[in-house]
């Protein structure tokens, strides 16, 4: 009896068997094969959720910051772009003759010298424009030199690549620091209204003009007064640079000399003629042409996005100092949308733009030099697409996951990064990586015919 009570005690001790073990171990492994699947599958659903939701708000960034600016495109403070109201000859549509600052100052390189990103020279053949030689009096800022595009395909840009004449802008490739492949350029200039100095009535503390007793039309100096604080100091106005009376009707760009701290003096010999304001004068300010004239350009710069990838950044150069806005750009598309001569708006690319003269031309302003490129200052509205990626590519993606669509290559509905007419391989861009699209239509303000 008591051999059979020890008997059952040591098989009570002695433990799982080898097949109890193994199923155990194999139990164990499945689960742990489903907890590991779990987690890849949240995980990769996490980063794409991360990824999305830092493309939209990047992408919503980029759009409503050049629909800020764009929007301000050709605006010469108050103004805007109306003038005498007439009758278009067929459709009876009412076109305001397209105005634009009257330039007294001498020499046409003295007024583009003062500019940044100047891609259009006096004298220069851009596609089928020739544009006309320095001026030899007075003469009305050519539409062509407030605003100018550049659609970009693989290789070759129109009308002209800005790299040309602009060696600050990078040219197309995709090596680090160049433009990135089949983007657009756009240059545009307005007056920045926070700047500048009001003009008050004789007798009143602040900026006032003397004019001519002989002729009250003509300016003989002006005063400037930092007025309120948020007026920049007289000193801000630097020597040598050429002044700017404007009012919300037109404005006149002349040089001066600066007799002191504070007085500025039409400078007779280097003018073509004495300047003379609008009358009568509303809300007139006096601006510094060569810093408070903005000229801003958009484009697309391959970068070093960390970890041995490329994207692209929206760069805003404002007068020839560049600026990164936002990262995970790979295609930029500007329409213009042009009302012509017939009263008729048509969405135009920037080479057939540019290329305008004659009678397509909206009514014209006073002492013009040239037709060419007149509906640059027609553009009522701008179309602005770009192609915005996750910038961290992401080898799960399925083919569902990285269609995407882009209207501007005819593809209305998501289809893969191949089929595309400028597809990332020729960006220097890998494919893996969430891609969306993303459009907006903005009024140019100073449009307002």
């Amino acid at each position: 009896m008591r051999s059979w009570a020890m008997q059952g005690v040591a098989r009570r001790h002695a433990g799982v068997t080898l097949i109890e073990l193994m199923v155990a171990m194999v139990l164990g492994l499945i689960v742990a094969a489903g907890i590991v699947s779990v987690f890849l599958s949240t995980s990769k659903s996490n980063r794409v959720q991360n990824q999305m939701a830092r493309l939209q708000e990047e992408g919503r960034f980029a759009v409503t910051r050049l629909k800020d600016e764009l929007r301000m495109a050709n605006s010469q403070y108050c103004t805007n772009s109306g003038g005498v109201a007439k009758a278009a000859p067929t459709s009876q549509v009412y076109l305001d003759g397209l105005r634009s600052p009257k330039v007294y100052a001498k020499g046409g390189k003295t007024v583009t010298g003062a500019m940044a990103d100047v891609t259009t020279g006096w004298g220069s053949t851009s596609g089928t424009n020739t544009y006309p030689s320095e001026p030899t009096a007075a003469y009305s800022f050519p539409s062509y030199l407030s605003m100018r595009g550049y659609d970009c395909g693989k290789t070759t840009c129109a009308p002209d690549d800005p790299n040309r004449t602009v060696p600050a802008i990078p040219a197309m490739g995709t090596a680090l620091n160049k433009r990135v492949v089949g983007t657009d350029v756009l240059t545009l200039r307005y007056m920045d209204s926070s700047r500048g100095w009001s003009v008050v009535a004789p007798g009143v503390t602040g900026t006032h003009l003397a004019v001519s007793a002989s002729s009250p039309n003509i300016i003989q100096s002006i005063t400037l007064a930092q007025a309120i604080s948020s007026e920049p100091p007289a000193s801000d106005f630097a020597s040598g640079h050429l002044a700017v009376l404007a009012d919300c009707s037109a404005a006149q760009v002349f040089a001066v000399a600066k007799a002191s701290s504070t007085v500025l003096t039409p400078d007779s010999s280097n003018n073509y003629g004495a300047p003379a304001p609008q009358q009568p004068l509303s809300a007139p300010k006096v601006f510094d042409f060569n810093t408070d004239y903005q000229t801003v350009t958009y484009y697309v710069k391959v970068i070093d996005n960390g970890n041995g990838q490329r994207t692209g950044a929206l760069i805003r150069r404002v007068n020839g100092t560049d600026q990164e806005l936002v990262r995970g750009v790979e295609r930029l598309d500007f329409r213009y949308g042009v009302q012509d001569a017939s009263g008729t708006i048509r969405y135009m690319h920037a080479g057939d733009v540019d290329k305008a003269t004659g009678i397509t031309c909206p009514p014209g302003e006073p002492q013009a030099i040239t037709t060419a490129g007149c509906l640059w200052r027609a553009v009522a509205t701008i179309e602005v697409n770009l192609v915005m990626d996750g910038q961290d590519p992401l080898y799960t993606l399925t083919a569902a996951d990285l269609a995407y669509s882009y209207a501007i290559d005819g593809n209305y509905t998501p289809v893969a990064p191949s089929a595309h007419a400028i597809k990332p391989s020729d960006q220097g861009f890998v494919d893996p990586l969430i891609r969306r699209e993303f459009t907006a239509v903005v009024a140019v303000h100073n449009f307002n015919p």
